[in-house]
C-alpha cells in the first residue's frame, strides 16, 4: 500500500480536488441554508430559497478563480479580517520569531474554540509570511457531509475517535501517528489539540496519551523516544480569550454532568458550537506560540508537563478572568492585577450579562473556565469537580 492510499480517507483534500469539493458544497442544501443563516441572519424564511440560490452561484464564481487550496485559503483573507473586525477587540501574538522558517512544527495547542484556535494561528502564520497548518479534527464532529468536506477543504485530516475495540483504536492511534510524521516529513506543519475535545471547564493539561500517540508509530524505527518527539519540532501554542463566545454552553453542559451524572449531547450541538465561535463577541484575543522542544524529557508524562508550563506560562489573562476568580472566592496579587489591566465598560457589560439566568452551579462552572487560568499562574491546582465554593 502506497502513502497515498495509506491516508485516502484522513488527508486533506489535494489541489485538484477542489473542484470537485465546492461542487459537493453546492449541491448540499444544508450546507447553504446555513451559509445564508449567517450571513443574512434576519432574512424570512420565504426568501431562503433565492438567497440559496445566489450564494451558490456567488461560491462558485468565486471558486473558479482559484487552483489551489493554498488560493483558496488566502482568498478568504478578507473575511478573516472581517470576522475578527467585527467580532473581537483586536488579535494578537507573540513568540513567532522563534519558528522554523524552513521547516515544519508540530503545534500542540490548548483547545477552547472548536474551529477559531486553529483558525487564529493560521491567520498569524500567514502573516508572518509562514506557511499555515493542517489540523487535527476529531470524526465526532464530522456527522455532517458538508462539515467534512468544508474540514478537508481547510487543511484538516480526520482523527479516528469514534472507532470501536482495543485493535481498532490502536489502528487508528498509529494512522494518526504516521500521518503527523509524514506531514512534518513533507514540511508542513500540523495543529492538533493538547487534549480530546476542548477544555470546557478552563483546565489546559496535556493527555499523556497524546504525546504517546506522537510515538507510536514510530516504535520500530531504532530511535529512542525523545528523538522521535525532537523530529517533530513540537511547539506548544497557548490562545487565550476575553470573551469565550461558547461559555454558558459550556457551563450548562457542566453543570448537567455535575447533577445528573452523564450528558446526552444533541446532533448539531457541535454545529451550533462552530457558528457560536464564529460570531460570537470574544474581546480581546492573543495567541503565544511557545518555544521548540529540541530536547525532550524522556517519557510521555514529563513532555506533557513541559507542554503544559509553556502554555500556563504563556497564556495571556484578561480582566474577566481575573474578576472570575476573585468571585470564586480567590485573591489577585497586586502585581498581576497591575499587568492584566482594567477591562472595558462593553466587555464588563457583557461578562456580566452572560450570567444572568444562569443556575447556581452553572455560574459555578461558568466562572471556573475563565478562572482556571489564573489559578495555572499562582500554582494552584483549579478546581475541577462539584467543590463548594463562595460565588
Amino acid at each position: 500500500m502506497s502513502e497515498t492510499d495509506e491516508f485516502e480517507a484522513i488527508r486533506p483534500f489535494r489541489d485538484e480536488e477542489l473542484p470537485g469539493a465546492v461542487a459537493r458544497l453546492l449541491a448540499d442544501d444544508e450546507f447553504l441554508d446555513l451559509v445564508v443563516r449567517y450571513r443574512f441572519p434576519g432574512a424570512p424564511a420565504f426568501a431562503r430559497p433565492l438567497l440559496s440560490w445566489a450564494t451558490a452561484r456567488w461560491i462558485a464564481a468565486r471558486a473558479r478563480r482559484y487552483r489551489t487550496i493554498d488560493a483558496f485559503q488566502v482568498s478568504l483573507e478578507s473575511w478573516f479580517d472581517r470576522m475578527i473586525e467585527t467580532t473581537t477587540d483586536g488579535f494578537t501574538w507573540s513568540g513567532a520569531e522563534g519558528l522554523r522558517r524552513d521547516g515544519a512544527h508540530l503545534f500542540v495547542s490548548n483547545h477552547r474554540d472548536i474551529a477559531m484556535d486553529s483558525a487564529f494561528m493560521n491567520v498569524a502564520l500567514h502573516a508572518e509570511g509562514l506557511g499555515t497548518s493542517r489540523i487535527a479534527v476529531g470524526d465526532n464532529l464530522l456527522k455532517k457531509d458538508f462539515a467534512t468536506t468544508l474540514m478537508r477543504l481547510n487543511k484538516s485530516f480526520v482523527v479516528r475517535r469514534s472507532v470501536k475495540g482495543v485493535r481498532e483504536q490502536l489502528a487508528a492511534f498509529t494512522l494518526t501517528s504516521r500521518y503527523l510524521h509524514h506531514s512534518i516529513g513533507e514540511g508542513v506543519s500540523v495543529w492538533i489539540a493538547q487534549r480530546e475535545g476542548r477544555a470546557k471547564d478552563g483546565r489546559d493539561v496535556t493527555e499523556p496519551a497524546i504525546v504517546k500517540m506522537f510515538h507510536v508509530s514510530q516504535r520500530k524505527s531504532g530511535r529512542s523516544f525523545p528523538e522521535v518527539i525532537a523530529s517533530l519540532h513540537v511547539v506548544p501554542v497557548a490562545i487565550s480569550y476575553e470573551l469565550d463566545p461558547c461559555d454558558t454552553l459550556k457551563a450548562r453542559e457542566l453543570a448537567v454532568r455535575e447533577t445528573t451524572g452523564t450528558y446526552e449531547k444533541p446532533d448539531d450541538e457541535d454545529l451550533k458550537s462552530i457558528v457560536r465561535g464564529i460570531t460570537g463577541e470574544k474581546g480581546r484575543v492573543h495567541l503565544h506560540f511557545g518555544e521548540e522542544l529540541v530536547a525532550p524529557p524522556e517519557d510521555p508524562d514529563a513532555v506533557a508537563a513541559e507542554i503544559d508550563r509553556q502554555i500556563h506560562a504563556g497564556f495571556r489573562l484578561w480582566p474577566t478572568q481575573l474578576a472570575a476568580y476573585r468571585r470564586l472566592g480567590g485573591t489577585v496579587p497586586a502585581a498581576l492585577a497591575e499587568e492584566v489591566g482594567e477591562a472595558s465598560e462593553a466587555v464588563r457589560r457583557a461578562f456580566d450579562a452572560r450570567q444572568e439566568g444562569l443556575t447556581e452551579v452553572e455560574r459555578r462552572w461558568f466562572l471556573r473556565q475563565y478562572a482556571a487560568p489564573v489559578a495555572f499562574r499562582l500554582g494552584e491546582e483549579p478546581p475541577s469537580g462539584g467543590e463548594a465554593l463562595d460565588v
